[in-house]
C-alpha cells in the first residue's frame, strides 16, 4: 500500500463519487491511505460518505458539488484541487442509454457525451502538466465493456465508451515514458443503479459484479493499461464477440438487448 500511495498520492480524484464504482474507488483509495476530492452532483451523499472515510480511515477528505455536464465543469474541478497535490485522476462520472436510437431524448444525449466523453478529456488536459511535473502517478478512466464494439439499442452509450477507451489508449502511448500510468476500466455488468436508470431489471442479469470489486481489479492493474476488461467471464464473453463475424456479432447482441428492455 506504500508503494501505492507514494506512486498515486497524496490525493486522488474521483468523479461520479456519490454511487456505484465511484463510491467503491473512494473508499479502496482511502484504505490505502490517500487524501480525496470527491466531485458529484448528490452532496448529501458524497459528505455522508466523506464524514464516514474521515472518521474510519482518518484521511482528508473535500468535497466538490458538481454537474459534469455544464459548460466549465472541468475549469471548477481544477480549481478545486488547485492547492492539492493529485498524484491519481479517477474520471469515473458517466451514464448511459439504452432503448432505440431514435427514441432518445437529444438533450439527454448531449449531456451523455459531455459526461462520458468531454469530462475525461478536459479533465486529463487539465492535469497531465502537473502528473508530467511529479514524474509519477495515474489517470484511470471508467469506460465499458460496450465500448469495444457498437452496441445495438445502447448506440449512443457505446460510441461515449469507444471514445474513452480510444482516448486511454492514445495517452498511454504519450504518457507511459514519463511515469505516469493510464487505464480505461471497462466493466460488464456490475450492480449498481446505472441499470434501474435505464430500464433494466437487475434481477434479470446473471454475472454482474460488485462495485467494490471492479474497482479494486481496477486499481490492482493500474499499471497494466492501457483498457483493461474486469472479470474472466467479462473477457471471455467479449472475447468470444470480438472473434465471431461482426455482423454476426451486433445481431446476436440486438437479440438479447431487445428481450432485457421488454
Amino acid at each position: 500500500m506504500t508503494d501505492f500511495g507514494e506512486r498515486y498520492g497524496p490525493v486522488a480524484l474521483v468523479t461520479g463519487a456519490s454511487s456505484g464504482i465511484g463510491v467503491a474507488f473512494a473508499e479502496l483509495l482511502a484504505e490505502r491511505g490517500l487524501d480525496l476530492l470527491l466531485v458529484a452532483r448528490r452532496r448529501q451523499r458524497m459528505d455522508a460518505l466523506a464524514a464516514r472515510l474521515r472518521g474510519d480511515r482518518g484521511v482528508a477528505v473535500t468535497v466538490l458539488e458538481l454537474d459534469l455536464a455544464e459548460t466549465g465543469a472541468a475549469d471548477r474541478v481544477f480549481a478545486a484541487a488547485r492547492e492539492m497535490d493529485v498524484g491519481l485522476l479517477v474520471s469515473n462520472a458517466g451514464f448511459g442509454l439504452k432503448g432505440a436510437h431514435e427514441g432518445n431524448d437529444p438533450a439527454v444525449m448531449a449531456d451523455m457525451l459531455q459526461v462520458n466523453c468531454q469530462a475525461p478529456l478536459q479533465l486529463s488536459h487539465r492535469f497531465i502538466p502537473r502528473l508530467r511535473a511529479r514524474g509519477r502517478g495515474g489517470i484511470l478512466i471508467t469506460s465499458s465493456v460496450e465500448g469495444l464494439i457498437g452496441v445495438p439499442y445502447s448506440a449512443a452509450y457505446a460510441a461515449s465508451k469507444a471514445f474513452t477507451n480510444s482516448l486511454a489508449e492514445g495517452l498511454w502511448g504519450e504518457l507511459s515514458p514519463a511515469g505516469i500510468d493510464v487505464l480505461a476500466l471497462c466493466p460488464g455488468s456490475t450492480d449498481t443503479e446505472a441499470h434501474d436508470k435505464q430500464g433494466i431489471d437487475r434481477s434479470t442479469l446473471e454475472g454482474m459484479m460488485s462495485p467494490r470489486d471492479v474497482a479494486r481489479l481496477a486499481l490492482d492493474n493500474l499499471d497494466q493499461g492501457p483498457v483493461y476488461v474486469a472479470g474472466e467471464q467479462n473477457r471471455a464473453m467479449f472475447d468470444g464477440l470480438l472473434d465471431m463475424p461482426r455482423r454476426d456479432a451486433l445481431l446476436a447482441m440486438a437479440d438479447n438487448i431487445r428481450k432485457a428492455l421488454k
